[in-house]
């Protein structure tokens, strides 16, 4: 079985989340199996800050979507969406 490596662009509510913590809530929530491989900051507009984090899940773990999804449901989480993926 091989895995997946996706980057997720998530972007904050605001200019004023704090990203660090925000970092360690998107960890928080991952779905088993899945594990970030680093993060990359993406200033976007205004002061917006994105949150790139690399994103590796087992192949036969359906893809991204249960990460998408955990990812969207932590507080301060405006909008989550897949840049990349890729097989590793």
């Amino acid at each position: 079985m091989g895995k997946v490596a996706a980057k997720v662009k998530v972007m904050p509510q605001s200019p004023e989340i704090d990203l660090d913590d925000l970092q360690e809530k998107l960890e928080d929530s991952l779905p088993e199996g899945a594990k970030i491989n680093g993060f990359e900051r993406d200033d976007v507009a205004f002061g917006l800050v994105a949150l790139l984090p690399t994103v590796i899940v087992p192949d036969d773990a359906g893809g991204t979507e249960a990460v998408e999804e955990s990812f969207s449901n932590v507080d301060g989480v405006e909008s989550v969406d897949v840049q990349n993926v890729g097989r590793i």
